[in-house]
């Protein structure tokens, strides 16, 4: 049994107060102070990740009990943080936001989960003593999520956190930073939330190091370390990314990624390459061609629309995806890229549909059933997904997901593409049936169940 790293949940009581500030600065200042710090990110998101994995050095990883099933969370925490001396965890949206009704997927859910003490980033931007009941209803709302310290945010002065220091001494609940206002460390947003950091890799590294100092000035890491290390024991093992299974025949799964493609989960790959593919990434916006030998390819979410005419002028990648022989699995910026035209530019023609942009945001989780068989569904087959985007299809074929009130994607035996990003540590199948028809001796369009 393993009992789990050092650990704390950074969260706030609402979105835009600002725990990814803190959390990845705190990210970069343990890092800097020269601690192995696993990063991690309650929810979907993939773009927080992004930052996580620079301020940290490791591979930013998502824990959600929606898309894995709670029953995974601890075992992906413990995977993900192995060999690390403190693990740091961001949450999503207010601490106690969940689907629906409940906390279900929530950061609470979460740090529950993981027997975490939370550190909650209050803005006190516009209030004074007010904060201290705040924090004192988010620390006994709930008696089984223990909120064990408190960072002071968007601070205008020494005298307004002097007043909120006073009143949250009442409190009981230790104040563990205080963040002064400062533009500077702002990063740069657009229609899905922050620029993703592999599309501005300098100005992005840069933008940490400086979120790492001003944590660093602005924090007690000392105190926070010994925060982390009053989590509760975890008992489990780590999750295995065989699956139990011996690895295969090798063969070449191509995955998309560049500025265009930035969405993708950690463990997709681990499990890959567990079963004995080789992963090769290649960028559509810059490559003419597959990389050599690939059986299989991945094209996961991003941004293509910011991207559309540098995707639509590389014809001759193009042409290849649309007669690529092997198994192909798409998600969202995957389904844009493969459909017929992406605002009015061409795209690969793989899949039947125009894409465009719109001013609808569609978000949120689904619980999707797949109508017919397709290279990763199976008729009958429950699958949890996300949906993250501001487009639409028109004009597409039969769908290959239903939900309560939506349907989507396109596919057939060597492919699925869809609006829904899939977690595959929740449903292991989804890999292995990319793989089945990538092998060598498998080119015939046959089911593998």
């Amino acid at each position: 049994m393993v009992t789990g790293v050092p650990r704390l949940v950074v969260a706030a009581p609402a979105s835009g107060s600002g725990k990814t500030t803190v959390a990845t600065g705190l990210m970069a200042a343990l890092a800097a102070r020269g601690l192995r710090v696993a990063p991690f990110k309650v929810g979907p998101d993939y773009i927080d990740p992004g930052y996580h994995t620079l301020a940290a050095g490791r591979p930013g990883r998502n824990l959600d009990p929606w898309l894995t099933g709670e029953d995974q969370v601890t075992p992906l925490f413990l995977h993900g943080s192995a060999g690390c001396d403190i693990a740091v965890v961001e949450g999503v949206m207010g601490l106690f936001d969940g689907r629906g009704e409940g906390d279900f997927a929530s950061t609470a859910h979460v740090a529950r989960l993981l027997g975490a003490p939370v550190l909650l980033v209050v803005d006190a931007g516009k209030q004074s003593r007010s904060v201290a009941a705040l924090v004192h209803g988010f620390a006994t709302f709930d008696p089984r999520v223990r909120v064990a310290g408190v960072v002071l945010n968007r601070l205008g002065s020494a005298r307004h956190e002097e007043l909120c220091r006073a009143a949250l001494e009442e409190t009981g609940v230790p104040v563990l930073g205080a963040v002064r206002r400062d533009d500077a460390v702002m990063t740069p947003s657009r229609h899905l939330g922050l620029v993703p950091a592999a599309e501005r890799l300098p100005a992005a590294v840069s933008a940490v190091d400086r979120l790492g100092a001003l944590v660093a000035d602005s924090c007690d890491l000392d105190g926070l370390v010994r925060l982390a290390a009053t989590a509760s024991p975890l008992t489990g093992q780590p999750w295995d990314p065989s699956d139990g299974r011996e690895p295969g025949e090798r063969r070449v799964v191509a995955v998309a990624g560049g500025a265009a493609f930035t969405f993708g989960y950690a463990e997709h790959v681990e499990m890959l390459a567990a079963a004995g593919a080789e992963v090769a990434v290649f960028d559509p916006v810059r490559e003419e061609s597959l990389p050599e030998g690939a059986s299989a390819l991945v094209v996961g979410g991003g941004f293509p629309e910011m991207y559309a005419a540098e995707l639509s002028a590389n014809e001759r990648l193009r042409a290849e995806v649309a007669a690529f022989p092997g198994s192909v699995a798409a998600e969202c910026a995957g389904l844009l890229y493969l459909c017929e035209e992406l605002d009015g530019r061409p795209m690969c023609g793989r899949v039947p549909g125009v894409g465009r942009m719109t001013d609808r945001l569609t978000l949120g989780y689904r619980d999707a059933v797949a109508v017919r068989d397709t290279l990763l569904t199976r008729q009958g087959e429950r699958l949890r997904g996300h949906e993250f985007h501001r487009t639409v299809i028109t004009g597409g074929g039969q769908p290959v997901f239903r939900w309560r009130d939506g349907a989507d994607g396109a596919g057939d035996a060597r492919l699925t593409a869809s609006y829904l990003h899939l977690h595959w540590a929740g449903a292991p199948q989804l890999a292995r049936r990319l793989l089945a028809y990538a092998e060598p001796s498998s080119r015939s369009p046959s089911i593998a169940r």
